[in-house]
């Protein structure tokens, strides 16, 4: 995402270099089409996706053959988008690539991904949160291959001893508002003269505006118009403002905190944790010993609507290529029931279509149930827009400001400032 300026730029030189040469990323065969993902091949997720594409290259009717490579993405994003911007700056893109959900809106008005609608055979089964995350001005550019989401991580053993009765804790059907999740925090917090919950509020990255949006959604506000035009008047509207208070009251109370100990949660020092999904592999391998169940999201007060955090990598096809059937076929290939299936027993994700949820259900852990549930009720993709990685970091910067509460009482004022700054992101 921090590379996305570069991306557009590059975008114009390719169209130079690629008009005056005629490079092209694939072979002339009409028929091989090639394919570029963000993982290594030693990774579950890239073994299983190179067993689909063995399984494509063998049952296509039409005599496609596909061939992928793997880039692996290092921690700050490099690697990966590094190939990417050198393939756009000399017009080797590859027929198929995969791309994060938040970068939907900038590749394509980057002129990067071509729409791929037309040949997604299983639209009305892709979950509304993978239609949304991959729809950029009414037409689709990307399909997402799993969803990720995130949920309230409590130590059972440690609910129990503070007294909690855990036949009474919300669920995806019953959850809770914000008021009784602070009063299990004050009884939490009174046992055990810790923090109740760490929300990783450490983690100054694209988790904050991941796993902090859905409050907001929540309350029934927003960060930006419908139209994604303008963010004054909605970032800084009522709404905003009850959701920053909530989430500032819940440091200034000192039920959560904003420099948690390192992995409290997972050996015993703080009873709850809200995380994602790729939490549970962590607990099964590191920690078995932790008995630990997953709570929904709570819900505003004012709404009682439950919204929870989605979004992850997605398939899409380059604007360059000329072997649009073949891609296409590759895709829609890869995001039918039996595919999306493997990717996520395998890589152990949240499914991305509502076939999925029902082959793999009873397949997975209770703890990963609740998570697949909420997000088949409540899933809500991150905003697509061209400016994101802008109004990310200024949503992110806005909830590491309100953490600071002698600082920021007045949370009107600062969002007034942060919606005009992401106004200017917009433009």
């Amino acid at each position: 995402m921090k590379k996305l300026n570069l991306l557009v730029f590059s975008l114009c030189m390719a169209v130079v270099i690629t008009a005056c040469s005629g490079e092209e990323a694939s072979s002339g065969n009409k028929n091989e089409v090639s394919m570029w993902v963000h993982t290594s091949n030693e990774t579950a997720e890239g073994k299983e996706m190179q067993s689909l594409i063995d399984q494509f290259n063998e049952e296509n009717e039409e005599g496609y053959k596909a061939i992928i490579e793997f880039i692996p993405r290092s921690g700050s994003g490099g690697g990966y988008e590094d190939k990417i911007n050198a393939a756009l700056t000399t017009g080797t893109l590859p027929d198929v690539l995969t791309l994060d959900g938040p970068n939907t809106a900038a590749y394509a008005e980057a002129g990067m991904i071509a729409p791929i609608g037309d040949y997604i055979s299983n639209k009305d089964d892709l979950l509304p949160s993978i239609i949304q995350q991959g729809t950029y001005n009414d037409d689709l550019y990307a399909v997402g291959y799993s969803e990720s989401g995130v949920g309230i991580f409590y130590n059972k053993e440690m609910l129990e001893d503070a007294g909690v009765d855990l036949a009474t804790l919300p669920t995806v059907e019953e959850p809770w508002d914000w008021n009784e999740l602070m009063d299990l925090n004050e009884t939490l917090m009174k046992e055990y003269d810790q923090p109740a919950i760490d929300m990783g509020l450490k983690d100054q990255s694209e988790w904050l505006m991941y796993a902090f949006t859905p409050f907001l959604w929540s309350q029934g506000g927003s960060i930006v118009s419908e139209d994604g035009t303008k963010a004054t008047g909605y970032f800084n509207d009522e709404n905003s403002v009850k959701t920053m208070s909530f989430i500032q009251e819940m440091v200034e109370k000192g039920y959560t905190t904003k420099t948690p100990v390192e992995k409290g949660f997972q050996t015993g020092k703080y009873p709850m944790m809200m995380t994602g999904s790729w939490t549970i592999a962590e607990m099964k391998t590191s920690y078995p010993d932790v008995d630990y169940g997953v709570m929904p999201y709570p819900t505003s007060p004012d709404t009682n609507e439950l919204v929870s955090p989605s979004g992850s990598w997605q398939y899409a096809m380059s604007a360059t290529t000329d072997k649009e059937e073949a891609a296409g076929a590759l895709i829609d290939f890869l995001t039918q029931t039996a595919a999306l299936t493997k990717i996520s027993l395998s890589n152990s994700v949240l499914p991305a279509a509502t076939s999925v949820i029902e082959e793999i259900r009873g397949e997975v852990s209770p703890q990963m149930q609740v998570l697949i549930d909420q997000n088949a009720k409540s899933a809500h993709a991150r905003p697509v827009l061209p400016g994101y990685p802008k109004v990310s970091r200024t949503f992110q910067e806005t909830i590491s400001d309100v953490t600071y509460f002698e600082e920021n009482q007045d949370i009107q004022k600062l969002l007034d400032t942060k919606s005009l700054q992401i106004d200017k992101a917009l433009k």
